[in-house]
């Protein structure tokens, strides 16, 4: 196997980094670098392009290869086969130098000429600002009409409301991604995971183009898993750092019913002597109250293992946007962020 292309080299800092996960888009590529490389020309601003392939077997690799080699502007990612689109951006954003990080679709649909507006706005103070396909040029059926379910759907479960979740077209802060972690499906639900951060978030309306090449590599085969993800990123939002909140109040509730109900069944059988042992409601009973300590059990383990997590990593449970007067030691003594250094 051919060793991965070396970073370009350069004593300087990128102001933004340019992350673009790609999966068989051979001939949208040499056109959308070109394009992105046009764009920063016009505003003066230090950049890189981070190209992720996701095991392409279209000859995307190899090109990117010989980009990276030809290009100080460029570096490629090779990943060793196709994990899917999460995993291609995560690896981008972990090998991303910028100050700033853009993430967009390498199948022409998104317009790099919007990366400068979406900087504007990220100077504004906000954390992450999410592109809006207003005029959007997909199907109606089969892509535009389950993604306004989805995003009603995702923005009352998360609580961000945003017109367009799935748009691929957003700026970051460095240190917002070096605080989250990307699995499954979840790269649709960074506004939300950067809003358990306590990132400030926006949103702008952005170009968005019919697709020139190719094919969608999205369907309705990932409604399910899309709801799967929801849950959990609901479930982080709410009890990340209190598992036992959720577990325990099940746990509370189930037990509790099945006392009730079994002092109710003694009652039958002491006060009115009958025979409750082929009754249902016994089962019933004996489920509940094991439900109920299996619940509380599900609930202290849910806190030691958010105590590992949190101690091992050395991650505090809050994080400190501005810490304003006091010496330099006594700000990183609260805790404030700073951003990750990148290796």
């Amino acid at each position: 196997m051919s060793p991965l292309p070396a970073a370009p080299s350069t004593t300087e800092r990128p102001d933004v980094s340019v992350v673009l996960p790609i999966y068989n888009e051979i001939e949208s590529l040499p056109a959308l670098i070109d394009a992105i490389a046009t764009t920063f020309a016009a505003t003066g601003l230090c950049y890189e392009i981070v190209c992720a392939d996701d095991g392409s077997s279209d000859g995307s690799a190899d090109l990117l290869k010989t980009l990276a080699r030809d290009r100080a502007d460029l570096r490629a990612i090779l990943l060793r086969r196709n994990y899917g689109q999460t995993a291609a951006m995560a690896a981008g954003f972990e090998h991303a130098c910028g100050a700033a990080i853009v993430s967009l679709d390498a199948d022409l649909q998104n317009d790099p000429s919007d990366i400068p507006q979406l900087l504007a706005k990220l100077d504004e103070g906000y954390d992450l600002v999410s592109g809006w396909r207003k005029q959007r040029q997909d199907a109606a059926l089969t892509r535009l009409l389950p993604s306004r379910i989805a995003n009603w759907l995702i923005g009352k479960v998360t609580g961000v409301k945003l017109h367009d979740y799935g748009c691929s077209l957003k700026a970051y802060r460095s240190e917002l991604l070096a605080d989250m972690n990307l699995y499954g499906e979840l790269h649709r639900f960074l506004p939300a995971l950067a809003f358990i951060e306590g990132a400030k978030i926006a949103e702008i309306p952005v170009q968005h183009h019919a697709r020139r090449f190719g094919q969608s590599k999205y369907g309705l085969g990932r409604t399910f898993r899309v709801l799967m993800d929801l849950l959990t990123v609901w479930f982080m939002k709410k009890f990340l750092t209190r598992p036992m909140h959720v577990f325990g109040s099940l746990g509370l509730l189930s037990f509790s019913a099945g006392v009730l109900l079994g002092i109710y069944l003694s009652a039958l059988k002491l006060m009115m002597n009958q025979n409750i042992g082929d009754r249902p409601l016994l089962i019933l009973v004996v489920v509940l109250l094991l439900a109920g300590v299996q619940l509380f059990c599900f609930g202290l383990l849910g806190e030691l293992l958010m105590r590992t997590y949190h101690e091992s990593q050395g991650r505090p449970i809050y994080r400190v946007r501005e810490v304003v007067g006091g010496s330099i030691k006594n700000s990183e003594e609260a805790g404030l962020d700073r951003p990750a250094e990148k290796t």
